[in-house]
């Protein structure tokens, strides 16, 4: 097998997993480099979810492996993949709503730090823990909620938030799973921009339904179709690929940030504006 090549983050090699008789990851291959947005695209039901949770460590994989910054991974149990950098966010929003937003950010930083819930505190009591939580708050957008119950959060605002209990971690590898799901035009077109400003400190992993909001971000697509990857490379050449646009991009599901049906031919490059 041939070494990791050392400007490679994440090495994903020949990866399986396997439910029944569907296979969710089918010997599927991904290399993330350093500072850029890598996302992954494909059909519902592709398996990308499944991928990233193998990438997190919450799914082990059937076979293959997953090497980070030039170390094996595979069955290294999520909160030693947290410490050593790689950060999740889910596809639907895993905040405690009865807790305020800064709390819930505080939480996740005493977390990080190996420290049990049972001995969570207010976090207004410990500011080593509101520290980096307000600096994650003010980072995403959500300085003036700190104080406002989860609960009361508009939808975006709630995903802003889980973004920020990720990157309170201080992650070098952040992986977001879908954080533009269930958001109206204005909201997607804010994460975009928070997206886009994390990417000054974080590699990026993102799954996104979205495609303007994928070709406005991302340097590079891989896209998968029933567990395998069928293409990687730049914008302009996933918008180019015929296979690509007959296995997703032409098909009727796939929408930008108009909520109008996203047109491979139409859609500009990259918005880096």
């Amino acid at each position: 097998m041939a070494a990791t090549d050392p400007r490679t983050m994440l090495e994903v090699r020949n990866l399986h997993k396997s439910f029944g008789g569907v296979r969710a990851t089918d010997d599927f291959s991904i290399a993330v480099t350093p500072n850029e947005i890598h996302a992954i695209i494909g059909p519902n039901g592709a398996g990308k979810t499944t991928l990233i949770a193998q990438l997190s460590g919450a799914l082990q994989p059937d076979s293959g492996t997953i090497q980070f910054n030039g170390r094996d991974i595979t069955r290294v149990p999520p909160h030693r993949r947290s410490h050593m950098g790689l950060a999740r966010s889910f596809q639907i929003t895993s905040i405690f709503l009865d807790m305020t937003a800064i709390d819930n950010v505080a939480l996740a930083v005493q977390a990080h730090a190996g420290h049990s819930f049972h001995f969570w505190k207010p976090a207004a009591a410990d500011t080593r823990l509101t520290d980096p939580a307000q600096a994650a708050l003010e980072r995403v957008g959500l300085k003036e909620r700190a104080d406002t119950l989860a609960a009361n959060l508009a939808h975006g605002e709630q995903r802003q938030l889980e973004i920020a209990m990720a990157i309170a971690t201080n992650p070098v590898l952040l992986l977001l799973d879908e954080p533009m799901a269930g958001m109206g035009t204005d909201e997607s077109q804010r994460m975009v921009e928070i997206i886009r400003e994390l990417k000054q400190q974080h590699t990026i992993l993102l799954v996104e339904h979205d495609m303007d909001a994928v070709f406005a971000l991302a340097d590079t697509i891989t896209v998968m179709v029933y567990g395998k990857a069928i293409a990687s490379g730049n914008p302009d050449e996933i918008r180019g690929n015929q296979q690509v646009i007959e296995a997703y991009l032409g098909e009727e599901t796939a929408t930008g940030l108009d909520g109008e049906p996203w047109d491979p031919e139409k859609s500009g490059a990259r918005k880096d504006g």
